[in-house]
């Protein structure tokens, strides 16, 4: 998967912004929280809102796609997901995790 292909799925989630985040993009549902990065402003490493229940299960399933950060943000479940060696449907569902971490019961009723 490319960066931008990556990019455009996350545009692509229900009620997903696009906006600046100290200097980085960063994706947020319905313009409030925020459930993904951008790989492209981040050599090709996007980055995902993950529980940390969540995060364990993907890096141990693969640990070359999912990668936790190590400091106190990775303790939270803030993942990175090296996007050259994600196919589609690993980044797809991915996203709809990070998404459904942080989007209102209003959006989740529409988009279970």
């Amino acid at each position: 998967m490319t960066d931008e292909e990556f990019d455009a799925l996350a545009r692509g989630m229900p009620s997903a912004t696009y906006s600046d985040h100290f200097g980085q993009g960063a994706y947020k549902v319905a313009d409030k929280k925020i459930f993904a990065c951008p790989s492209s402003t981040r050599e090709g490493k996007g980055i995902l809102k993950l529980t940390p229940e969540q995060q364990e299960m993907m890096c141990e399933a693969e640990p070359e796609v999912f990668v936790a950060f190590s400091d106190h943000w990775g303790r939270q479940g803030w993942t990175q997901i090296v996007v050259a060696k994600a196919d589609e449907a690993t980044v797809r569902g991915a996203l709809w995790t990070a998404w459904r971490n942080v989007a209102p019961k209003t959006l989740l009723k529409q988009h279970s």
